[in-house]
């Protein structure tokens, strides 16, 4: 009996073998099949790869006694291939644990994760109660539901509720979390809840306990996953909902190795598994707000924070008005208001996206900047380290150079990070406790749940943090935030700066006055009048919603257009771009599809390889990849150039 096994590897489609096991073989049976000159696990497939060649037919060596994957999820592994690009094989790899499954039994290890019937303490109040009223009238069917809230509002305690419904009723839940850092708090708050430890799924969770939730997931034993975006291919026995927080969040986007975006991968697994999806957020992204007007998903909002606590003030400091001292970047006016609130005993934030101490350095002698060997930027200069660094390939050099006249360079730091800012503020406040919250200082998951706890205890008294601080944080004493740098000049290659500005301060100014106290967020700027500026001061997100839709139809932009990027590398520059002239001849013409370029990419060159770009616009109601993929498995890829595709880019970088 033939029968169809699709491996882990790098191809597209299933390999045929012949079967004299005494087991009976169904879609979804995972087996150990004898492949190259070892044995590896794969996938019985529901199809047949056709051929016209003879070839010789293996047998399968055994089938894997493990639960099987159910036709819902070998649709969307299908389907995330075709959509994404994919080879199917990649797309089963994802599926799995370092290619393979667990066979092994865990059941005393599945204990910490068994949801305690416990007395809930926590209360829902009236606007809380009627989102959780409407969710559970839309049904346990396909439908995706936006609760949208302020920050602040309790949006978490409402699909705690709702995913406490369903697992009730013996489903699974996924609720996936756009950052690794959100985690420790957030399980926290689930703790209390559910009465259990969460099981947190991302890649900082070790080996084994990766290889203890696999295995109570495909047996139904673990309940709820808390995970980041490839919680999404775990092999779930009964999912019944699936939940997005912070819905907009640009991190649901993957660009290195297989590129995809999770919340709209977690949107067609609900299709497919016929589940509710519910999409939190505080502003929805252009996306979702464009599905909520066409009534293609629902919507319910908290429109009041928790406990009536009101949203901070906005006010904006014009820095053309003050007079910042040499090396400062913090204006008197702004001190003079942070006082206030640290008289009273609040805590301040200090937010810079920025990492680092300067974002880069020049020569006052001879006019020379550092940059990076391996790709066209600036290094910054991380004065912690004390050391130039590249944030995008890694590289690390010394400050030390000999300048024309053969004595050392005399060094200019350009501009501020979060770092100098730090420096700054401990010198104009020597006995208050002062501390840096950004991915650079939260390499180590101890660490980042020492500071958390340290700033709910009102152990810190003023922060200086980057982006990282905006999501889903709650501290409770901070009601004073600065933005020491607030012009948003845009950059040309990003579609979504204004988008994404706009999320990012709505989402900060979530972090303050969460208790009910008076709080403010001010703006250090240059530019008072920016469009991004005074939309975030009216405090009208839809407003800005609104009118950007209208752009992007104008424009011919997502979400009323769908767009995919070729990116093309290597070391050789006139080489990918010839490369990259063929490939766009060799692409179907159709109707309404637009081909634009090949250009180089704004950053030219990245660890060592140039970089060019090829987008393509289609519209929304085409299925463009059925033809790409016939046209791009015909290239034939010259040595040394890497091709790679991105449906529905968000970087343009």
């Amino acid at each position: 009996m033939k029968i169809p096994v699709l491996f882990p590897k790098i191809f597209d489609y299933p390999f045929t073998y012949k079967s004299e096991i005494p087991e009976l073989l169904n879609p979804g049976d995972f087996v150990k099949a004898p492949f190259g000159s070892s044995e590896i696990t794969g996938v019985v497939w529901p199809y047949e790869q056709k051929t016209e060649k003879n070839f010789k037919i293996k047998k399968i060596s055994k089938k894997i006694d493990v639960k099987n994957l159910n036709s819902s999820m070998i649709e969307f592994i299908s389907w995330f291939s075709k959509y994404n690009l994919v080879p199917l094989g990649m797309s089963l790899k994802m599926c799995l644990l370092n290619k393979d499954v667990v066979e092994k039994d865990f059941n005393n290890e599945f204990v910490k994760f068994k949801i305690k019937k416990s007395r809930n303490k926590f209360v829902l109040n009236t606007e809380q109660k009627e989102s959780l009223s409407f969710m559970r009238s839309v049904g346990n069917n396909y439908n995706v539901t936006v609760l949208e809230g302020v920050a602040g509002s309790g949006k978490t305690l409402v699909y705690f509720e709702r995913v406490k419904d369903l697992t009730n009723k013996g489903f699974q839940a996924l609720i996936l979390l756009p950052e690794i850092a959100l985690t420790n708090q957030f399980s926290r708050r689930f703790q209390e809840f559910f009465g259990t430890e969460p099981a947190i799924w991302h890649s900082g969770t070790t080996k084994k306990n990766k290889s203890i939730i696999w295995k109570g997931i495909t047996e139904g034993k673990i309940k709820i996953i808390i995970g980041a975006r490839s919680s999404l291919f775990l092999p779930f026995k009964n999912l019944g909902i699936i939940v997005v927080d912070e819905e907009h969040d640009v991190s649901y986007k993957q660009d290195e190795g297989v590129s995809y975006n999770a919340r709209d991968m977690a949107i067609t697994r609900a299709s497919l598994e016929n589940i509710p999806i519910n999409l939190v957020t505080s502003i929805p992204s252009i996306e979702t707000y464009n599905n909520i007007v066409n009534k293609k998903y629902y919507i319910t909002k908290l429109n009041k924070r928790y406990r009536e606590a009101s949203l901070p003030n906005i006010e904006i400091i014009n820095l053309h008005s003050e007079v910042l001292n040499s090396q400062s970047w913090i204006a008197n006016k702004t001190i003079s208001k942070v006082n206030q609130y640290l008289k009273k005993g609040d805590q301040v934030l200090f937010f810079l996206n920025r990492r680092g101490y300067a974002p880069f350095v020049i020569c006052k002698k001879c006019g020379y900047k550092f940059q990076c060997p391996n790709c066209a930027v600036n290094l910054n200069f991380h004065r912690k380290l004390n050391r130039l660094l590249c944030h995008y390939c890694g590289h690390k050099s010394l400050l030390s150079r000999i300048c024309k006249d053969n004595k050392k360079c005399d060094l200019l730091f350009c501009g501020p990070g979060v770092e100098r800012i730090f420096a700054e503020l401990k010198k104009i406040y020597p006995n208050k406790k002062v501390e840096i919250f950004s991915s650079d200082t939260l390499k180590k998951n101890k660490f980042t749940n020492t500071l958390l706890k340290k700033v709910e205890k009102k152990k810190i008294d003023i922060l200086v943090g980057t982006q990282l601080l905006s999501k889903g944080f709650h501290f409770p004493k901070l009601n004073c935030i600065v933005v020491v740098d607030g012009d948003f000049s845009s950059h040309g290659y990003d579609l979504r700066s204004a988008e994404k500005n706009i999320q990012l301060y709505h989402q900060l100014a979530g972090r303050a006055g969460r208790e009910g106290n008076t709080s403010t967020i001010y703006f250090q700027t240059y530019t008072p009048d920016d469009e991004v500026l005074l939309n975030i001061s009216k405090n009208d997100p839809h407003a800005f919603l609104q009118k950007e839709l209208l752009l992007r139809k104008e424009k011919k932009l997502p979400p009323f257009y769908r767009l995919i990027s070729l990116i093309i590398s290597g070391k050789n520059e006139p080489l990918i771009m010839k490369f990259a002239t063929s490939i766009k001849s060799k692409l179907p013409q159709i109707n309404e599809v637009n081909i634009l370029g090949p250009v180089l990419a704004p950053i030219t060159k990245l660890k060592k390889k140039y970089r060019c770009r090829i987008l393509i616009r289609y519209p929304k109601n085409l299925f463009i990849q059925k033809y790409l993929s016939q046209s791009l498995n015909k290239i034939k890829i010259v040595s040394g150039i890497k091709l790679e595709v991105d449906v529905d880019p968000i970087n343009f970088s």
